[in-house]
């Protein structure tokens, strides 16, 4: 039996497996709005038979997108747009959704990656001033971001409060907080990125302060029964950046204010990041986090094919796996994880008849009798 398949609670909401769509960026809403694309793609891997969808990283306001194409959740249009989207979802494909909040800090203001992902000088059309916990930018010669103040900083808090109503009312059924890959949050836990002086910056204690503060703020405004969790970067890969050690004591303190999960991934504060790449080389820091911490932990990171995955679940690496190029390049990546695995999946009866028929308890109660 493939422990990959098993249910798996976060907080009150149950996914019907561990396979998880990792939030990725499509840099192709117009003003923070989904368009047609978004309905094309998300539907795309909604029909996918995962167990959970976890909507690219969606900003809280308009200068914390990392580009101009970036999905938002700022606006009533925003709200409007990427309901519509939900709607078909909800109607032919019975999978959790979650949403990625996210707030890009000094990464903001840049290109699409297709177009080269520079920075894009405030001054220059389609660009704007930055903020951050310092005014150090993310690689030389970039145009140095605006140190946030107090009043900044509550105006953030407050984007990210006023975000996770919005996904509320549209019935998304979990908050991930984005507190990695370099943006503003985890540039307030890295000492490459937080040269603060005052309460928010030096020891560990207070660079977590910030991202602490925010949890907290999402936690108290949406329902006790709605999960939030936080996605981190667990080390630097960068010589006296953040580390596991400091995402260990994070991950503890977010537990002990009711986090539902912790998604672990590494990396994207420095361009001076030394990568050591392999499959599954990021699953060791979710080791970790799940043996010291306690909470569901997600692993990602070069995990390509079912038997990997599961032997990530069945040896209690991590308690779910989160694809995401893999998923693009094989949107039903899960059925044939199922198939490959002896179990089943659920799957829309339109494509039922796909089902091959030395496999026909591949989808979860398909039948198809055709005249």
């Amino acid at each position: 039996m493939s422990h990959l398949f098993d249910p798996l609670d976060i907080g009150n909401l149950t996914l019907s497996n561990r396979i998880i769509i990792a939030p990725m960026c499509q840099y192709s809403a117009q003003d923070g709005n989904a368009g047609d694309w978004h309905m094309i793609h998300l539907g795309s891997l909604a029909l996918s038979g995962a167990g959970m969808l976890i909507i690219e990283a969606t900003a809280v306001s308009p200068e914390g997108r990392i580009t101009a194409g970036d999905l938002g959740l700022y606006a009533d249009e925003n709200e409007a747009a990427l309901g519509r989207v939900l709607k078909a979802i909800r109607a032919h494909a019975p999978m959790a959704v979650a949403v990625q909040l996210a707030h890009a800090g000094r990464k903001a203001s840049s290109q699409a990656p297709w177009d080269g992902g520079q920075q894009v000088a405030p001054n220059a059309p389609g660009g704007w001033q930055a903020v951050a916990p310092s005014a150090v930018p993310h690689a030389d010669g970039e145009v140095p971001p605006t140190a946030l103040d107090r009043a900044g900083m509550d105006k953030v808090r407050d984007d990210f409060i006023a975000a996770a109503v919005r996904a509320v009312r549209l019935g998304i059924q979990g908050i991930e907080i984005h507190a990695a890959h370099g943006y503003l949050l985890h540039q307030f836990l890295s000492p490459l990125a937080n040269h603060r002086d005052d309460e928010y910056g030096g020891s560990l204690e207070n660079r977590m302060r910030f991202p602490i503060e925010v949890f907290d703020a999402v936690r108290a405004a949406v329902p006790a029964d709605r999960p939030v969790w936080m996605r981190i970067s667990a080390t630097d890969w960068v010589p006296g950046g953040w580390d596991i050690d400091g995402t260990v004591a994070l991950s503890k303190a977010l537990k002990a204010r009711g986090c539902a999960a912790i998604h672990v991934t590494t990396g994207g504060v420095s361009p001076a990041q030394a990568i050591k790449l392999g499959p599954g080389y990021q699953v060791p820091y979710a080791q970790r986090v799940k043996a010291e911490v306690g909470l569901p932990t997600i692993a990602v990171g070069l995990i390509t094919e079912p038997e990997q995955a599961e032997a990530i679940i069945a040896g209690n690496e991590a308690d779910a796996v989160s694809l995401a190029r893999a998923m693009l390049y094989d949107p039903r990546w899960p059925w044939h994880a199922a198939a490959k695995l002896g179990a089943s999946v659920a799957a829309p009866k339109q494509y039922w008849r796909s089902q091959p028929r030395e496999l026909k308890d591949l989808f979860s109660g398909a039948s198809f009798g055709q005249r």
